[in-house]
């Protein structure tokens, strides 16, 4: 049995793969012990250093606080970024030449520069020019962020248009759409719901991306923790208790995106000719393909 990319492996290359696989499973429990050993020497495994680390006194002034502001500069982000995304993307598609063509220069320039950069960027500007901004860290990471994602988001709004069959928008033009209808009334809706599992995934990339926010003294939950490791010292135990709250976040969210796709994909696959797996293409009709009368009822497309 063959793979797409590969042939299946023969008994010969099967063993080889599992010897390296075994080997490759032995250095790495080598290194951890290694490294559990120099954390050992070092007193890192010291229990007074982890209660600091876990203490009540520590969510409730540190951590709950610092996550409380991450979650709101994300959340803050995110509904801008789908806005940002929903109208360079739809201006992308646009068959106005110099709409497309200004989308398409914001889209590339805010895609290809660093988050990070943006952030200090906008950091630095807030601070000189728009001092009426009582909150400046948390405006430099919202903006850098709905910027960055926004500009990620357009780039799924003009695939999932793209990627959608083109007897979608011949449909809204035989109606007597105009072009920009057919966009926003039939292709667009079709898009998000498509990409909805792609959005979510990228919930996670503007929550890590919010940790960059503390090279502004943004107060969010790394910063939070940072501070707290320098009262207490103890810099390792506070940022595994950081690290450990980021995956269970992100492994939530990637848990709900991959049941959207499932959902997503159940609800919009087609129905199948029965013993043939193959769909069938006058079931959603009621009849034959044409608007004729069939078996299912007289059905027009």
């Amino acid at each position: 049995m063959s793979s797409v990319l590969f042939d299946a492996q023969g008994p010969r290359a099967r063993a080889v793969s599992m010897v390296g696989n075994i080997i490759s499973a032995l250095l790495v429990l080598a290194g951890l012990i290694w490294l559990a050993s120099v954390l050992y020497a070092k007193g890192q495994f010291e229990a007074s250093l982890w209660q600091n680390a876990v203490s009540a006194e520590a969510w409730q002034s540190f951590y709950l606080p610092g996550l409380q502001n991450t979650l709101r500069s994300a959340l803050f982000a995110t509904v801008g970024s789908v806005v940002f995304g929903i109208i360079f993307g739809v201006g992308r598609l646009s068959h106005i030449r110099p709409v497309r063509w200004f989308s398409g220069v914001v889209v590339e320039f805010f895609r290809a520069v660093p988050v990070l950069l943006m952030m200090i960027f906008f950091y630095l500007f807030f601070s000189a020019q728009a001092q009426w901004i009582t909150d400046r860290p948390f405006a430099a990471v919202v903006v850098a962020l709905v910027l960055y994602n926004g500009s990620v988001i357009a780039e799924l709004v003009r695939s999932g248009v793209g990627n959608l069959p083109k007897g979608q928008g011949e449909a809204g033009l035989a109606v007597g759409l105009t072009l920009g209808q057919t966009l926003r009334s039939v292709q667009l809706p079709q898009a998000l719901v498509a990409m909805l599992p792609a959005m979510v995934s990228q919930l996670v990339v503007v929550l890590k991306d919010s940790a960059l926010g503390q090279l502004i003294l943004y107060p969010e939950l790394l910063r939070s923790a940072q501070i707290l490791s320098s009262n207490e010292q103890n810099p390792l135990q506070a940022l595994v208790v950081v690290a450990i709250v980021f995956i269970i976040i992100n492994w939530l969210l990637t848990v709900v995106a991959h049941r959207l796709a499932r959902l997503l994909s159940s609800r919009t696959a087609g129905p199948t000719i029965e013993g043939t797996g193959i769909g069938n293409p006058t079931a959603v009709a009621g009849g034959p393909i044409g608007g004729g009368p069939g078996p299912g009822g007289g059905g027009t497309v």
